[in-house]
């Protein structure tokens, strides 16, 4: 019986991996489709960020950041993956019809389907990122080797909200419309083009009360300081992302159980 319920197991874990796979490349294919630039649409909106945020914080209101490209295109490239994947959450619910209909189909597959898209993205942008950290005389060294233990850390992060607000999107529609305005608001209020020490002191609190801010500071730790982050404030990071990736995940599935029903 053991040995029943133990391969039973080890196929359902390979069909969710093998559905992963054949959703995530079903996507990608969808984003790029009659794209002439396809994927390499993935660096263009960082780059013109870049671009204006250097000739911004440069020329016009200079800032005094060491090796401001790379400073800067870190932090988009890694705001852009978590900010893509939960503005692309809140819909996976109520335009997936077809596929929550069908029979034994693990719904809660949806959102680490988006967010896997995003890390992907990520992933491919890593190296021009490498070139830019070269161009600004970094040194790269083996703390490299902790970057995987970074974005398995913002990626159950991203799945533990992007849960949250696909299920609320079935009740209320305007949540991506709300939720487009509220990521405008903290780019800003997140140090991804001016350095968390410029903060005043009595505002750092609530800077540290966004889980981008510890994640973007190790990053940045890793790749433009060469040295291991702040494992306290990952450690505490971690603990918050396992507690809410199961509240997250028990009112996703409420929800699509119920929006099942209405159909």
């Amino acid at each position: 019986m053991r040995n029943a319920a133990k391969v039973a197991y080890i196929r359902q874990i390979t069909h969710f991996f093998d559905l992963l796979r054949v959703l995530v490349d079903r996507d990608m294919k969808l984003l790029y489709k009659r794209s002439t630039l396809g994927i390499a649409w993935t660096l263009i909106s960082p780059l013109l960020q870049l671009a204006v945020f250097s000739f911004l914080f440069r020329s016009v209101v200079a800032l005094n950041i060491p090796k401001f490209s790379s400073f800067v295109f870190s932090g988009l490239l890694i705001w852009s993956w978590s900010q893509t994947a939960l503005f692309k959450s809140t819909g996976l619910i109520t335009t997936n019809k077809a596929l929550i209909r069908q029979p034994n189909f693990p719904t809660a597959i949806l959102p680490v389907v988006t967010t896997m898209t995003g890390l992907i993205h990520f992933v491919l942008a890593l190296p021009v990122l490498i070139i830019f950290l070269l161009i600004d005389g970094i040194h790269l060294n083996s703390v490299l080797l902790f970057l995987p233990l970074l974005m398995i850390i913002q990626f159950l992060l991203t799945v533990s909200f992007a849960y949250p607000l696909a299920a609320l999107n079935v009740t209320f529609r305007d949540t991506q419309h709300t939720l487009g305005v509220v990521l405008q608001m903290m780019f800003y209020l997140t140090p991804i083009f001016y350095d968390i020490n410029s903060v005043p002191e009595k505002f750092k609190i609530f800077y540290y009360l966004n889980p981008m801010v510890p994640l973007i500071e190790a990053y940045r730790a890793i790749l433009l300081k060469g040295m291991q982050p702040d494992w306290q404030a990952l450690l505490v990071l971690s603990l918050a992302v396992a507690a809410l990736l199961p509240i997250g995940l028990g009112i996703f599935r409420r929800q699509s159980d119920r929006f099942v029903e209405e159909l």
